[in-house]
């Protein structure tokens, strides 16, 4: 098998692949113009999330057998048109479990305690300690919709250091900590003094938090966004920010990446931004890497008995 490698996987996926005697070519920076002329040449892809493995580029590889993302969720593939052409599509969901929720975890800290603000203040040699003053955590209440592997990961943390947690999550019947509530989607939006979001982006979930929703939470309510992009819309982030309609946000991610020539950067120290860091750790681009290596391992018997 004849494998693409993008997006910068970590080189323990082409230490595995090579071992198993795969023909591996790394290919980084790669233009979507530039995937659609060569894609014919290989068997496997593997990407992060840079790369849009779009209808275009699923067609042109006549000779796809699997695509692999080596991240959570598979919102920059066309899975429909794989599965048209019978083109596995595979994912490492567990791999970066711990690192975006201790992301989430820091992005709540920090909007909570003006750490990156206060920082700022100080490398541009002033003494605003006042200016400063925050919030703790311990009693707030913490509203986590989608309680998959990241959500209830984060739960978990945050319950030791003494928040309360609500969540959401509709393929959820009950949890097993009597000490976090199963509730509905609006109990979590009007109770909450921190929201934050671990869904993928679907039709569903596109525009999910809107200006309807922020009218919905608490004036004091803080959200936070390390899933993915337009789940939130952002222009009525902005609104609801600029109207002090909620309190604050932190965003890991957005609709368009890299962000530019967004409003959500006029707004100071109610928004906290940063550059899509969620599974920006050593540990979870290697774990992540090992995991779809392992994966193409497997399946590769399929096609080679």
């Amino acid at each position: 098998m004849k494998i693409l490698v993008l997006d910068n996987v970590d080189s323990s996926a082409i230490e595995i692949l090579k071992k198993n005697n795969f023909d591996v070519d790394v290919k980084n920076n790669l233009s979507n113009q530039d995937l659609e002329n060569i894609i014919s040449n290989y068997d496997v892809l593997i990407v992060r999330s840079q790369t849009k493995v779009t209808k275009s580029v699923i067609e042109k590889g006549k000779n796809l057998k699997i695509i692999a993302r080596a991240g959570v969720g598979l919102d920059n593939i066309d899975v429909n048109s794989a599965k048209e052409k019978n083109i596995k599509v595979i994912n490492s969901p567990s791999g970066n479990t711990i690192s975006a929720a201790e992301h989430t975890l820091g992005l709540i800290l920090a909007i909570s305690r003006n750490i990156a603000f206060a920082d700022k203040s100080m490398k541009e040699g002033k003494w605003e300690r006042n200016k400063f003053v925050g919030y703790e955590l311990n009693n707030k209440t913490l509203g986590i919709i989608g309680f998959g592997k990241i959500g209830s990961h984060l739960a978990k943390i945050c319950k030791v250091i003494g928040m309360n947690i609500l969540a959401y999550d509709p393929y959820i019947k009950n949890l097993e900590d009597e000490k976090m509530k199963l509730v509905s989607f609006d109990d979590v939006i009007q109770n909450s003094d921190y929201i934050t979001l671990h869904l993928p982006l679907t039709e569903e979930t596109k525009n999910l938090i809107n200006i309807e929703i922020f009218r919905k939470m608490k004036k004091s309510a803080i959200l936070i966004n390390c899933s993915r992009g337009g789940i939130v819309n952002e222009d009525d982030l902005y609104i609801a920010l600029k109207e002090n309609i909620i309190k604050g946000a932190a965003l890991d991610v957005f609709e368009n990446e890299p962000l530019k020539d967004s409003k959500l950067i006029e707004l100071g120290n109610k928004i906290l931004l940063t550059p899509h860091l969620g599974a920006s750790t050593y540990e979870a681009q290697i774990n992540v890497a090992i995991d779809v290596a392992n994966q193409i391992v497997e399946l590769s018997k399929e096609y080679y008995v």
